[in-house]
Formats: C-alpha cells, structure tokens, sequence
C-alpha cells in the first residue's frame, strides 16, 4: 500500500517540513520580540492590552501548527504500518480525491461529517 500512496508521502513530508520551519520561525520571532521589550516599562493599560493580545494570538497559531504536524504525523504513522487511506473511525477506504486534496485526512466524508455535527466532536460508532 505504501508504493501505492508515494504521492501523498512526498506531500505529508514536504507539509511537515513547512509546518514544523513555520513553527520555529513564530518562536524564534516571539523570542526577539520578547528580548526587545524586556526592560520597558508597561505603565499603560493599552501597551499591556495589545502585548497579551499578541501573546494569545501567538499561541492559538502556535497550537495550530502543533496540531497540524500531529494530523501529518499521523498519517505517515499510518503510511508506515500500511493503513494509510483507510477511515480512523469506520474503517473503510478514504475517497482518493479526498486523500489528493487533504493528505493528512484520517476520516471518511461521511464520518467527518458526523463528527461536525456531534457537539461533543466524538463520532457515534458505526
């Protein structure tokens, strides 16, 4: 099954790649910005606003990337045993059109959509 899936490897890890360059491009970012401002005075309530602003959109982005290189993580996890293409929960095969546009993806369109609509975000069992 891997050979089958060389395309969707080659995405999955030129994906991590970016994914993981962004990430540490954001620290690295975050760390100059904190050497800058050490030392300056935050007397005004508006300076405190904006910088915990920035830090909390910071965050949320770094979180994102995490997740996103866990979800890639996955799926060569999955390539690697030799279950890559076939649904997380369900078990059936994954549309290949939907594995061409979203390499990482690890759900069928029908369990996805389950999951969407689940306000606890676990899929029902089938």
């Amino acid at each position: 099954m891997t050979a089958k899936f060389k395309k969707q490897r080659e995405q999955l890890e030129s994906e991590r790649k970016r994914l993981a360059d962004e990430l540490i491009q954001l620290q690295l970012t975050a760390s100059s910005t904190e050497e800058r401002r050490e030392g300056s005075p935050f007397g005004k309530r508006e300076e405190e606003a904006t910088e915990t602003l920035e830090l909390e959109k910071r965050l949320v982005l770094e979180n994102r990337l995490r997740q996103e290189i866990a979800a890639v993580d996955h799926a060569l996890d999955k390539l690697d045993k030799g279950t890559y293409g076939l649904c997380d929960n369900c078990g059936q095969p994954i549309d290949p059109a939907r594995l061409e546009a979203l390499p990482q993806a690890n759900l069928c369109m029908t369990c996805k959509a389950l999951l969407s609509k689940n306000a606890k975000g676990i899929p029902p069992p089938r």
